[in-house]
């Protein structure tokens, strides 16, 4: 007899990927199962020793179906820690409340065409950089758009 396998939990350690333009349109996607939660790219390591920058090209790539890989990703080299909203926590083990998140962005030449995971989200749109700040929902996503200017060394 095979034994039960283990519970899979959810990695507390996630990546954050902003994907904007050079004039600073930001896409955004909104949350299936969560009506107006708009966000940029997110998910945790698929293993421990994942590197962040893989987990960022494997996740723009499952979320949106662009190819990270051909574009300019930055470690932006900023960390949030935050509590784990209360209805996702059961994905993770007993006990877990926090996640540590690494931000990232990714400058693609224009506006591209997205292809959702439809499991995970419903509706994508690009907007510019302060629209997109504001339809954020998370505070840690909200901020890391805030800085898009300063990353990326264009006003405006």
């Amino acid at each position: 007899m095979d034994a039960p396998e283990t519970p899979r939990f959810k990695i507390p350690v996630s990546v954050l990927v902003v994907i904007h333009t050079p004039d600073l349109q930001v896409l955004l996607i909104e949350r299936n199962g969560w009506p107006g939660f708009w966000q940029s790219v997110t998910g945790s390591l698929d293993h421990q020793d994942e590197p962040l920058a893989e987990a960022a090209v494997r996740e723009v790539r499952e979320e949106t179906g662009i190819d990270a890989a051909k574009y300019p990703l930055r470690d932006w080299n900023i960390r949030n820690r935050f509590e784990i909203f209360v209805k996702r926590r059961g994905r993770y083990a007993p006990g877990v409340t926090h996640n540590t998140e690494h931000v990232f962005g990714l400058t693609v030449p224009e506006a591209l065409p997205v292809s959702l995971a439809p499991e995970e989200h419903l509706r994508y749109q690009w907007l510019p950089w302060r629209e997109a700040a504001a339809n954020c929902v998370s505070w840690s996503n909200r901020d890391a758009i805030l800085r898009l200017p300063r990353m990326t060394a264009v006003t405006g």
